[in-house]
């Protein structure tokens, strides 16, 4: 070990090195007043004053005669530095010329009160050179760490010193007499030797930056070099300094940064786990390695196999994705997608039972045990030259997913520990993306498969519309949603329409949409009028949002949008409503395409405002389209733009309803879908008069008699006897109950399609309902009786009264 103050040259016995002389600099402290607080030995040296002579009093009396009025001006504004020259008396009373450099010190507030002082500094004496001190400049050039030459005008080497023959790999005798393109053979000497000759021209400096394969280096290194003019006393450009700094290592790490960078922009740009595999392989490789593969577990799917943390020997990974230098990935032996085994020797397998990364350097014995376990991988080694390889675990989220391999064949460089603190880096964004996407790819298939199953599987035949549909889940960026549709029966052969969609996506967005379905034909089957029915299912969306409110983590933002529409074939006649929903489109049988004039209302969970509905004449033939936003909405489209497309598309389509489908969603939707979307086409049907039959009914017992008889005959019209006897016990009841109980103007409607219904109308709101008559009574067994002889039966109200209406099964053909 070498003691203070000495120092030691290897095989050299230790030399004393000549302590520093404080007192050969003077020093001294004045304040902002101009009082000297401070005072050195060799200021008593330079001026002859004591300190105690000094401090306390005025720098004035030092100097013998005023400073003139442009230095005083000249310290005043020079900020934190001033130099220049004044004129001393010295204590015995002669004159001393000094030069001066000062340095403003700001003083701490809690020590010294704040302010500032001058710090003053002048060598005591200054001597000519001596004769040491052109051999220290010499030897200052050969020994100096930044690598350094001079040249002369003809560009021939003159002077090397130490660390450029260290560089170059030649001595100074070697090299001289010799041109930078000759001793380095590089196109960047004949860039530098340009250069050169612009000194010469210009005598200006010059810098350039070159990346250089130097003879005995393993690898490229870059270096920044400076071109100096050397001139001698008149001017005169004598010659060039060429001095040069390895900047390898900062390049490299700002290489590294901007790989890191740069894998944060292109890792994770979709929820794709394959896709996000080969962006990390399509990154790393040529700046990192020239060979990457990502390979996974088989069981990424199941958290609770991933998170118990044992794998079995040999390990299994499915291959992800692989990416080469070389075009085609010839290195490859896996194929995309299979699973393979790895032995525990292999620098994947070692790096997940460890848990750890780490460099494998392949030798010839290493290469040789792998090809009693895996010859292919061997083979593959041998042929294309793997001689460095780097293995990473993937884990995110305390979860191993995989393995990422880095190797290298064609750089000849091995990797280093920088590069693992790299690839570390990569592979940890690498990871933490594939667990979002194996994530949302599990939460997607789990709201696929619970939105199809509430969703109708096949919508069912109606008399009054013809009906086609379409639902397609948002991209895989955005997640499922939670649009709907439904198709839903009703009494007298009319349907209900309806087309929905809750705010949000995924598992809980379907799950409220299945809810809002099961609501919605709930209220449906109570036959309610579609603004009612609106106003019934806001307030089911208001407690909904109320109660996700109350739960841990929900925001409590829970609403949705609707529209329900109710198609009567007889009078064809549609009642429509909708809340904060896009308004339905209709293609006329005349090939006229508009879009419904329907009170918009609020969408549903504000609670407290109406709803309104609308009701438009449909001729037979008519096509109605109902859909989600998803539809008509896109970035950076108006919304009257998809409107007007969904039109056209409509004109255009053909009479098949499946066809016209295919055709809305070609035309109108953007390329990637920022939504769910779901379409539902109704082509109305219309009931004629010949399969209508309607009667008023007087408000008195005896005309039960004549309106029997008249739903007789009209059955024998339709060729429907063996239904007459069933018919006429409902028809005597209905009416019967009608004119005790109701309020006229009473009416009998007989409607057949694919089954007979019997419809009685009044004025009155009462409902009925069934009740179990005792054995002495005379009457309620009407009713049970209508129960007992029909398919169905059932009171639906209108603005105007009720109407309680019995549906048969026609007698088999």
């Amino acid at each position: 070990m070498t003691r203070p103050g000495t120092t030691e040259d290897e095989g050299a016995a230790p030399r004393r090195v000549r302590p520093v002389d404080e007192t050969a600099t003077a020093r001294a402290v004045v304040d902002a007043h101009g009082v000297v607080t401070g005072w050195s030995e060799g200021a008593r040296r330079l001026v002859g004053y004591r300190e105690t002579d000094v401090v306390g009093r005025s720098a004035a009396m030092l100097l013998a005669e005023a400073p003139p009025a442009g230095t005083l001006r000249s310290v005043t504004g020079a900020g934190r530095r001033w130099s220049g020259s004044a004129i001393l008396r010295h204590r015995d009373g002669h004159l001393v010329p000094v030069t001066l450099l000062a340095h403003r010190r700001e003083r701490d507030p809690s020590v010294d009160g704040g302010g500032h002082d001058w710090f003053l500094v002048s060598p005591v004496s200054r001597t000519a050179p001596g004769p040491d001190e052109d051999r220290l400049v010499d030897w200052s050039l050969t020994q100096s760490p930044c690598t350094m030459a001079l040249y002369d005008t003809g560009l021939r080497l003159l002077r090397a010193n130490a660390d450029m023959e260290r560089v170059i790999g030649l001595s100074q005798a070697e090299m001289r007499g010799l041109r930078v393109s000759e001793i380095v053979l590089d196109p960047q000497g004949d860039r530098t030797e340009d250069l050169m000759r612009r000194v010469l021209e210009t005598g200006e400096q010059q810098r350039l930056q070159s990346v250089l394969t130097l003879a005995g280096h393993e690898r490229q290194s870059v270096w920044s070099t400076s071109l100096a003019p050397v001139r001698d006393p008149g001017g005169t450009v004598r010659g060039v300094l060429l001095s040069a700094h390895d900047m390898t290592d900062q390049y490299l790490a700002r290489q590294r940064l901007a790989l890191v960078a740069e894998a944060g922009v292109r890792i994770g740009t979709t929820l794709d786990l394959a896709r996000t595999a080969r962006e990390m392989a399509e990154v790393a490789v040529g700046q990192l390695a020239d060979f990457v593969t990502v390979d996974l577990l088989p069981d990424i799917d199941d958290d609770r196999e991933l998170r118990a943390g044992t794998l079995p020997r040999p390990v299994l990974l499915r291959r992800v994705a692989n990416q080469s230098v070389l075009p085609g990935c010839p290195e490859a032996v896996v194929p995309l997608g299979t699973v393979a085994s790895y032995p525990d020797a292999s620098p994947a397998a070692e790096c997940l039972i460890s848990g750890q990364p780490l460099i494998h350097q392949v030798t010839a014995a290493g290469v040789a045990r792998w090809s009693t376990q895996t010859p292919d991988r061997a083979e593959r080694m041998n042929r294309f030259g793997f001689h460095s390889v780097l293995a990473v675990p993937m884990r995110a989220r305390g979860i191993t997913l995989g393995v990422a391999t880095f190797s290298r064949h064609r750089r000849p460089e091995p990797f280093e520990q920088d590069d693992l603190l790299l690839a570390q880096e990569i592979t940890a964004r690498a990871a933490l993306s594939i667990d979002n996407a194996r994530r949302y790819t599990r939460e997607r298939d789990t709201s696929l498969t619970l939105q199809s199953s509430l969703l109708p599987q096949r919508l069912p035949e109606q008399p009054a519309v013809e009906v086609a549909s379409r639902y397609l889940p948002a991209s895989a960026r955005v997640g499922v949603g939670g649009d709907w549709f439904d198709v839903i029966p009703l009494s007298s052969a009319r349907v209900a329409l309806v087309v929905g969609d809750v705010v949000g996506h995924g598992v809980q967005a379907s799950a409220a949409m299945g809810r809002l379905r099961t609501a919605v034909r709930t209220l449906a089957d109570v036959d309610l009028p579609p603004d009612e029915l609106m106003t019934h299912l806001d307030d089911l969306v208001g407690r909904l949002s109320a109660e996700s409110d109350g739960l841990s983590g929900s925001t409590g933002d829970f609403g949705a949008t609707c529209l329900y529409a109710v198609y009567d074939p007889v009078s064809r006649r549609c009642t429509v409503a909708r809340a904060g929903h896009p308004a339905p489109a209709l293609l006329t049988a005349t090939g006229e395409a508009r879009v419904l004039d329907v009170p918009a209302g609020p969408p549903l969970g504000l609670g407290g405002l109406p709803f309104e509905s609308a009701e438009v004449e449909l001729p037979e033939g008519s096509l109605l389209a109902l859909y989600t936003d998803g539809l008509i909405e896109a970035r950076g489209r108006d919304l009257d733009e998809g409107i007007d497309l969904l039109l056209k598309a409509l004109v255009r389509s053909g009479p098949s309803l499946e066809s016209a489908c295919d055709a809305v969603l070609q035309d109108v939707l953007p390329q990637r879908p920022a939504d769910d979307v779901a379409l539902l086409l109704a082509r109305t049907r219309a009931l004629d008069s010949a399969h209508v039959a309607t009667w008023d009914v007087p408000p008195e017992p005896s005309a039960v008699a004549e309106i029997r008889g008249r739903a007789s005959r009209q059955l024998d019209d339709w060729g429907l006897q063996e239904a007459a006897f069933v018919t006429e016990l409902v028809v005597s009841e209905l009416v019967t109950n009608a004119i005790r109980y109701a309020e006229p103007p009473i009416q009998l409607r007989l409607i057949l399609d694919r089954s007979l219904i019997c419809e009685v109308s009044d004025a009155s709101s009462t409902a009925p309902h069934l009740r179990r008559a005792r054995v002495f009574d005379e009457g309620g067994r009407g009713l049970l009786l209508v129960a007992q002889l029909s398919q169905g039966w059932g009171t639906r109200h209108t603005y105007r009264g009720k109407t309680i209406w019995a549906e048969q099964t026609l007698p088999a053909a």
